[in-house]
Formats: structure tokens, sequence, C-alpha cells
């Protein structure tokens, strides 16, 4: 979408303020069903526009993305536009600053025009858990988008931003990207900078792109990656020793993972998967990974332990909802426990409950060192399986979108959609999340491949071949 747009502007078929001002009507029209925004962009959208008409006019534009309309999760700081992480505890924070991320997208021209909906602190798999409203998968309004980035997922899917930019700390990404129909794609941990984004859980969280498709993907990923001295932890790519992608590489396959996966359509899609493979003259290998079934609750103990430390600083004192604006004689205490009751959902609650209890006396060393010990044999158990392949196929969700209100009664039953996709955090991994067909309830399938560490691009040109055999063309009808 990305070239034929691009095109498009450089061909003077349309114009900047002309794809913006389309784009923001779309919204208009549908997202009321949908609520993938929770704010737009409009009147400065246009003036940034209007800066873009000048750019093409002397024949300057800045990158393929410059003029496009595109969209950002609400966990990703945008200077002078509230950043709320769909949390009533942020609801009017202001940042004075732009988080990398969007710095270099405005720098190559993007035109951001809107911020979207997700999970409050992206603490969930469905988009139910935003303190504002609930997202619609826009393939059927009674289904979830995913989540947390349900409302970047289904606004791309709806053709209501070319492209959105969300962050996925367990599968935030790619699993909103499987239940929508288009392609998550999940960097390697430090390809890209997290400085301006709202902290989860920060040795897990990763941003990346939502695209319609792997070269829009790449394109964004090029734009967005390298290293940023605002962020420690970012990194270059690294190189995988002498050992390099062949023409037909091998790829594998985790064995017995079809007795996880739920549904007959999410079969379906990853069996035939495996034939595309062997269609474009792949080699398939079966391998154990004893870990699978421990990532959820080693992904369970760290993210909430890191949760419980990043939310201490919603205090009621510094920024975000403060008691203190409503009531003026209150204790230190009242303020603090007040405003962290009233602030947070129930989901972030749980969650910095769950983290410090790992984190307690007595509890420390039963729960989150051992998580920590299984977490670096999960690193090791995946590089032993490529020493032998290229690439991991597995399924992105034990199931297709599910029904709205179908798990908000049972939170282990909702963490259950991450299974496949929180191991890959645990290690630091890129991934993608490739659709496949639409099943006979008329919703996307999908299928996920992981590379090792730093093989980003080879990642996104592998996929690039499959998508090319897999031919996904559907769109929702909204």
């Amino acid at each position: 979408m990305i070239n034929e747009l691009s095109n498009e502007i450089d061909l003077g078929k349309t114009t900047p303020s002309r794809l913006t001002a389309r784009y923001l009507r779309q919204i208009k029209k549908i997202d009321f069903k949908l609520k993938s925004f929770l704010r737009t962009r409009e009147k400065e959208a246009l003036a940034e526009a209007q800066e873009a008409d000048k750019r093409v006019k002397l024949g300057k534009r800045m990158s393929k993305i410059d003029g496009l309309p595109i969209s950002i999760k609400d966990i990703i700081c945008l200077m002078g536009e509230e950043t709320t992480a769909a949390s009533n505890i942020l609801k009017g924070f202001i940042p004075s600053y732009d988080a990398t991320v969007v710095k270099k997208l405005k720098d190559a021209g993007a035109i951001i025009i809107g911020k979207n909906n997700l999970d409050a602190f992206a603490h969930g798999s469905s988009t139910e858990n935003s303190d504002f409203f609930a997202t619609k998968n826009p393939w059927d309004l009674s289904k979830v988008p995913g989540g947390s980035s349900g409302g970047s997922a289904a606004a791309v899917s709806a053709e209501l931003s070319v492209f959105s930019i969300g962050t996925d700390t367990g599968g935030s990404i790619r699993q909103p990207a499987s239940f929508c129909g288009v392609v998550g794609f999940k960097p390697s941990y430090g390809r890209v900078s997290r400085y301006g984004v709202i902290a989860m859980a920060s040795s897990l969280d990763v941003v990346g792109p939502i695209t319609k498709n792997v070269a829009d993907a790449k394109e964004v990923f090029n734009i967005i990656k390298g290293v940023d001295k605002l962020d420690a932890t970012t990194i270059e790519k690294k190189n995988r020793g002498n050992k390099k992608s062949s023409a037909k590489a091998k790829v594998g396959i985790i064995r017995g993972i079809e007795d996880r996966i739920k549904d007959k359509s999410t079969r379906v899609a990853y069996l035939g998967s495996i034939e595309v493979l062997k269609r474009l003259g792949y080699q398939i290998q079966d391998y154990d990974f004893g870990f699978l079934d421990l990532g959820l609750p080693v992904y369970y103990i760290l993210q909430t332990a890191e949760v419980s430390s990043n939310l201490s600083r919603y205090d009621g004192m510094k920024y975000g909802y403060s008691l203190l604006r409503e009531e003026q004689d209150l204790t230190l205490n009242d303020v603090y426990f007040n405003s962290r009751t009233i602030g947070f959902g129930e989901e972030a609650k749980r969650r910095i409950m769950l983290g410090n209890f790992v984190l307690s006396s007595g509890y420390y060393d039963a729960y989150y060192k051992k998580a920590m010990q299984i977490r670096t044999q999960i690193i090791d158990g995946y590089d032993q399986i490529f020493n032998e392949c290229e690439f991991i196929l597995t399924p992105v969700s034990p199931s297709i979108a599910f029904t709205q209100g179908e798990k908000t009664s049972d939170p282990v039953e909702m963490y259950l959609e991450d299974l496949f996709t929180v191991v890959v955090n645990l290690a630091g991994l890129p991934a993608i999340s490739m659709p496949y067909n639409v099943s006979e309830s008329g919703l996307p399938t999908a299928v996920q491949f992981i590379a090792p560490y730093s093989m980003d691009e080879e990642l996104l040109d592998f996929s690039r071949e499959f998508e090319k055999k897999v031919n996904f063309k559907e769109k929702p009808q909204i």
C-alpha cells in the first residue's frame, strides 16, 4: 500500500492533503462502529499535509511515507498531544517531547492522523481492558480485534490509516494483526528505540509496525530502527556468525504444537502453511521445545514484576490523575491509595498485586529468580533449534478472534491466548504474524514466523516470499 500511494503522489494522481482528508472522512464515516481511535488530529494533520504538498511540488519528498496518513498506539508519546495509554490515571497527560519512533516518522514526512485505542497500559489480549471503551473487529463487530494493539490493527484492517505503530510485550502486535487480517511485525528486542514509549515491562517491550503487507512492514522498519542514545538497550544489527540463509532454508516446527490449537480454522492455517512452505522448496523439520508450556507462567511472573515496578511511578503526586486536585485535606497515604484506586483499572491492579507478590520476601527466590533461570533456558532452547534451521513456524494464537465479553470473566483464559507469542518476547527474537486465509466463519486466520535474534531483515524477506504464494487479498466489509 505504501508503494502504491507513494507512486500516486509522485505521479500527481493525488496529494497528501487529498489523501489525508480522505482518510479522515473514512474515520468519521465508520469509526463510530469500530472505535479504533481514541482521538484524531484533524486540524494538525491537514496542516502537516499542506506542508507535504509543498515538498511534493518542489520534488523534495523525504521518503516513500512522506505525506501518508498514519496512526500510532496511544502508549507512544506525541509532543503536545494527550497520551493516556488508555488509562484513566494518565488522562490529561500531555508529553513535552516526541518518542524517538515518532520523531523518525515525522522526519520521514509521515502525517499522524490520530492515536489508537489499546488495553490500558497494554495489559490485555482483546482491547476490552481500555478504560475508555472497547474496540471492535472490522471483520465482525461482535468479535474482539485482539490486543493490546487492537485499535491499531482494526484501523489498518479497515483502511483508516496506511499503517500504525504498535507495541508488543507478549504478542500485542502479532495477535491483533492475526485477528484483523493484517501483518504484524515484532522486531528483535533493541532494534527499535523504546524512548518515549510508556513502559509496561521494560525487558520485554518492543515497538513495531502493523501494516497491510510485508513490503510495508519492511519500509517502516527501515525508518524506525537503529541505535538511539536515549535508549541504552538499542543495538545495530548483529551478524549471525558465518551462517547464511540459503535460498531454500530449513523451517522448524515445534513437536506437539497441534495439541494446543483450539479450533479447526487455526489448525487448517497452520497445516496449510507447512504445505505452502514445502511447495516453495523449504525443508520442514520438527523439534522438541520443552519450554512452550512454561512460557506463560514465566512471562506472567516476570512481566507482572516489571509492571508493578513501572506503575509505581503513578502515585498521585508527580503527574497523571491525582485526588489532590479534587480534595485538599488528605494525608500522603490517602493521596497514594485513593489516586491509584480510582486511576487504575482492574487488570492493572491485578498485575500490580501479582508483581508485588512474586517480588516479596520469601517468594522472590521461589518465583522471580526461578523464572529468570528458565528464561535463560528458553533462550538457549531457541539457539539450539536455530543452529539447525533458519526460521520457526507456529500459530499466532490458539484460536481466531473470539466474541466480545467471552473471556473477560476469566483472566487465565485470556492469558492463554498468548501461548505461542510470549515465549518469543522472553527470548527477544523477531517474529511476524502473516494472514493465511478467511475461515468458514468469515474471520481471518494467520500464522507466525520466528527468526534468530537480530535476523529481522531476513525474516521480512522470507515472509514476503510466503506472502506472495498465499496471496491473501481479502478485506473486511464494514
